[in-house]
């Protein structure tokens, strides 16, 4: 026995119902010409009531779409403050770029030649042999002490790049910028100093605790005069910041927002589409000029990346070191942004092919065409879903409702979504809504029950 499908329920177009009642669907009765040709108090006031809808939701989409970066770039600057494993994440690839640890290599090498003073111990050495009477031995030492300094140097210099790009530093790196982000809380928010700091208008970090372990690494590869380098509090600038007191007050005012901005973006744009005419078609716009001002973000992304690579001197930070600084620190925020791009472009998707298109009735039709298929096949073989399909057809609107409000409330609430995630979730949702469809089944009514 085959049974009809569910009808259409706004899922198909009107032409599929089948063919029109001609007793009930009888040319309109005329109205009194009263009625249609004088407005009365009540047309007026309703068309009135009405014109205000438009630009009303226009105004409050576009303000929504224009807080939505300022909503994304709070989210960022908070997560980056309030977690620490975000923080860690953000800075951990930087010991591993090239240019990074070339910087580090030549900061950490200057501190410990200059502590050591190569040239004034081998002086020392040269004087020593000349008053014990080894003058030729010490006028060759003094001879050769700058090819000396240069091959110590070297040394050292190798030694100091071997432990930058090792393991052991890789774990290191991560140990003190946990323990720092505390430190550049108290930064951002013009408290004390300490692992992470500010000097000169600029963000630095203290390489005291690197200096101790190539010191350590030098005395275990036999070179004992590593032993003479006291403990050092030098520092490498991470990030120019010359109008760091301002940028300290908008992060701070940012973060402060971190939690109201989405809010009011999501309320702003949720109004705006609730006071327009047509919801759906308010909708489709809020949510492309949604992907449209991430679209801004980005690009304005690029021009501040030239602007701030421009404004670093090569003597503070070299162009290809700064490059990886600034990616770094961006790597979230751009990921926050494609999140949102690719949430509004399915939402427009969405909403555009729930209208009354041609083109969205004819995909609806062919997806309702294959469910119905699917469902026949399955009854043909003695495979029905029974009282449970029953039950769902039913209740198919509430459970629609709430397969699309459970994956909004999992896209908002969860921690670090990602692309990845949000189209992993729409696929879940789309699987979720066919089996709603597919499941669903139309009660037999009761003369077709009796005549089975």
């Amino acid at each position: 026995m085959s049974s009809a499908g569910p009808p259409g329920d706004g899922w198909t177009s009107a032409s599929a119902a089948g063919p029109l009642d001609t007793d009930k669907q009888s040319a309109p009765r005329a109205e009194p010409a009263a009625a249609v040709s004088a407005p009365g108090k009540d047309g007026g006031r309703t068309r009135r009531g009405r014109s205000w809808r438009a630009p009303v939701s226009v105004v409050l989409i576009v303000l929504g779409c224009i807080l939505a970066p300022v909503a994304v770039i709070g989210v960022w600057a908070g997560t980056e403050l309030s977690d620490t494993g975000r923080w860690v994440a953000t800075v951990e690839p930087l010991i591993h770029d090239s240019a990074i640890q070339n910087v580090l290599t030549d900061k950490i090498t200057d501190q410990v030649v200059s502590n050591l003073d190569i040239t004034g111990t081998v002086n020392q050495a040269a004087a020593q042999l000349n008053s014990n009477g080894l003058t030729r031995v010490g006028s060759l030492l003094t001879q050769f002490g700058p090819q000396i300094a240069s091959g110590v140097t070297g040394f050292i210099h190798s030694t100091v790049h071997s432990v930058i790009t090792s393991p052991q530093i890789a774990k290191i790196w991560v140990q003190v910028n946990t323990v720092a982000h505390q430190a550049l809380v108290k930064v951002l928010s013009g408290q004390g100093n300490g692992t992470v700091s500010t000097s000169n208008g600029q963000v630095v970090l203290n390489l005291g605790p690197f200096v101790a372990v190539v010191k350590q690494d030098l005395i275990a590869h036999g070179f004992k005069l590593a032993s003479n380098i006291p403990p050092v509090s030098a520092t490498v600038a991470l990030f120019q910041a010359n109008d760091l007191s301002k940028a300290q007050a908008a992060y701070r005012l940012i973060t402060t927002l971190k939690f109201v901005l989405p809010i009011l973006v999501l309320v702003l744009l949720g109004a705006g589409v609730w006071v327009a005419r047509g919801h759906r078609r308010a909708l489709v716009g809020a949510a492309l000029g949604l992907a449209a001002s991430m679209l801004i973000l980005g690009a304005g992304l690029l021009i501040f990346r030239s602007i701030y690579l421009n404004s670093v001197p090569a003597s503070v930070l070299p162009a290809d070191a700064a490059a990886a600084a600034f990616d770094a620190f961006v790597h979230f925020l751009k990921n926050g942004l494609r999140v949102v791009l690719v949430a509004a472009l399915l939402v427009a998707i969405g909403a555009f092919f729930t209208g009354p298109s041609r083109a969205a009735v004819q995909t609806r039709s062919g997806i309702t065409s294959g469910i119905d298929w699917v469902r026949h096949y399955g009854e043909r073989r003695d495979v029905s879903t029974g009282p449970a399909g029953q039950w769902t057809y039913l209740h198919r609107r509430g459970l629609r409702i709430g397969a699309v409000t459970l994956a909004a409330l999992t896209f908002v609430f969860w921690g670090q979504p990602t692309v990845l995630f949000v189209i992993v979730l729409v696929i879940m949702l789309l699987i979720v809504l066919g089996l709603i469809e597919l499941i669903g089944r139309l009660p037999a009514r009761p003369e077709t029950a009796h005549q089975a």
